[in-house]
């Protein structure tokens, strides 16, 4: 086993998650996996790339399924030893589903944030010094999209607990269940609870870095890419999928910055402040 830089990018088959592999493979001296849960359509990813003269390499991840993220855990750390750079991209809109209330909100935070805490705990052992993870949130993401000050309140107690929110989050669902979730102060989207859960999940994980690892320079950062013309948007966005990976790139690969809600011009915004831009 050598001990090489590595790069990771999930639900990168397609879309901003594509794009953000193609500009690792452009610009990073190391191993860039892209994950897909689809293996066909990730080999179909890889050979575009390699038609463009680049090399990532392919495995199968499905951020939603245990089994499939421990075999993942297990390849990087026998192969690899460690990683350098994780991009969690890997996410979903139900919105327009056409299927009950309860399971579009069971399925969106499944993928959205367990999967995200899932895979963060399998592979955050793994880090290596001074690496970078980037949560890919959304605009959506912003605190003050929930209506309910408690709520707010909760999810920004600054020693407020993966546990903890975890226990929210499942909360959340219970309420959509019951069909409860506008009464209890959520909102109507299950697609913002799920990114402000995201954004929320990254200042916790930035602050038990901070305090568990602190001379190992680990920084993690949200991200909202932009609004991009990608099957999630209906092909609506104002940018291209190539100008939505700009901003994780930045993060993964330049910025100087810890436990951040950046946008995709590259700027900090106030994760709690007043919601801006389109919602």
């Amino acid at each position: 086993m050598v001990s090489e830089n590595v790069a990771v990018v999930t639900g990168a088959n397609r879309g901003i998650g594509y794009e953000i592999v193609k500009g690792l493979c452009k610009k990073y001296d190391g191993h860039v996996y892209l994950t897909a849960r689809d293996v066909v359509r990730g080999n179909a990813a890889i050979e575009k790339l390699k038609i463009l003269g680049l090399n990532p390499i392919f495995h199968q991840l499905d951020i939603s399924d245990q089994k499939s993220v421990d075999t993942f855990k297990d390849h990087i750390k026998e192969k690899h030893g460690g990683i350098n750079i994780l991009i969690n991209n890997a996410g979903v809109s139900l919105s327009k589903a056409p299927i009950p209330l309860s399971e579009k909100a069971k399925k969106t935070l499944e993928l959205n944030y367990f999967g995200t805490v899932r895979i963060c705990e399998a592979l955050f052992p793994l880090l290596r010094e001074n690496a970078r993870v980037v949560n890919v949130s959304s605009l959506a993401g912003q605190l003050n999209l929930i209506p309910s000050e408690k709520l707010r309140n909760r999810l920004k107690d600054p020693n407020l607990t993966i546990t903890e929110l975890n226990n929210i989050m499942e909360k959340f669902i219970r309420d959509a269940d019951q069909n409860r979730h506008i009464e209890e102060g959520w909102g109507e989207s299950i697609y913002v609870v799920s990114k402000v859960g995201v954004s929320a999940l990254t200042i916790i994980q930035q602050r038990n870095f901070d305090k568990e690892l602190p001379n190992r320079n680990i920084s993690v950062n949200s991200v909202h890419p932009g609004y991009v013309q990608t099957d999630m948007t209906g092909f609506k966005g104002e940018l291209t999928a190539e100008q939505g990976a700009e901003a994780p790139l930045f993060l993964a690969l330049e910025a100087n910055l810890k436990g951040k809600y950046v946008w995709f011009d590259c700027g900090v915004v106030d994760w709690d402040g007043p919601p801006i831009g389109k919602s």
